[in-house]
């Protein structure tokens, strides 16, 4: 497998940044595995979803972070599920947690957002667990998009458990307005659901046209990814790409 570019700033102010995108089913399995995982990917990045949401639930995510050379950045139980961690190359402008309108009897939705700067290059970060509910989850897709576009940026990132494949309408309606980082430039392995019978792709991150997309994929084959602890960290599998996003 070719190796996925490092990250890194460049002399004219852009960054080659890593970013993973994870459902860590509340850390309920092996964390040592979900840390090892995390730490082998390298990330700068790392869209969480279904964080740890109830009691002790930051000291819970905080004790991942630090097992992953990371700090967290924004979410958690504040934003339903969603969280952000980052490393410290990152220089956090602002963060906001959203939660979204709650449909009685569904399960309440929220987004974690940021704006942060990699050397002169700023980005915007949003992580997201659409609904299971196919219209809620295509009016979800829309907010996404237009909390994407109101976070004020030129360069912006979008990542989670989208609940769909490629083929459903809200998968569809993002990747119209965004690029689907896998589509845009394949690496590693496609699909995320599930560790022991991975048949579809339901994990995604997407980029604003502006972001040059180096390789995205499922990190199978990454030195210090092996399969069993992607099979004990939880029941999703992971989603990283490397993106050059230019200096604003």
């Amino acid at each position: 497998m070719e190796s996925l570019p490092k990250s890194r700033t460049e002399p004219d102010g852009s960054a080659v940044i890593r970013v993973l995108s994870y459902n860590i089913r509340s850390m309920r399995d092996d964390t040592a595995a979900l840390a090892r995982v995390i730490t082998a990917c390298d990330p700068d990045l790392v869209l969480i979803q279904e964080a740890p949401r109830f009691f002790r639930w930051r000291k819970k995510l905080a004790r991942l972070a630090r097992a992953a050379n990371l700090v967290i950045l924004t979410g958690g139980a504040t934003a339903a599920g969603p969280a952000i961690l980052c490393n410290l190359r990152a220089t956090v402008e602002r963060t906001e947690d959203v939660l979204l309108p709650l449909t009685p009897g569904l399960h309440r939705r929220g987004f974690a957002t940021a704006v942060v700067r990699f050397g002169g290059a700023r980005v915007g970060v949003l992580s997201c667990h659409l609904s299971l509910q196919t219209d809620e989850r295509h009016e979800q897709g829309g907010m996404l998009l237009d909390r994407l576009a109101g976070l004020g940026v030129e360069h912006a990132v979008a990542g989670g458990d989208l609940n769909e494949r490629p083929g459903g309408r809200t998968f569809r309606r993002m990747a119209e307005d965004l690029q689907d980082c896998w589509a845009t430039a394949p690496w590693g392995s496609e699909y995320t659901s599930t560790p022991a019978d991975p048949h579809q792709r339901i994990d995604a991150l997407f980029a604003t046209e502006g972001i040059e997309v180096l390789g995205c994929g499922v990190p199978l084959g990454l030195p210090g990814v092996t399969e069993t602890d992607l099979r004990a960290a939880t029941d999703h599998l992971p989603v990283l790409a490397a993106l050059r996003v230019p200096a604003s």
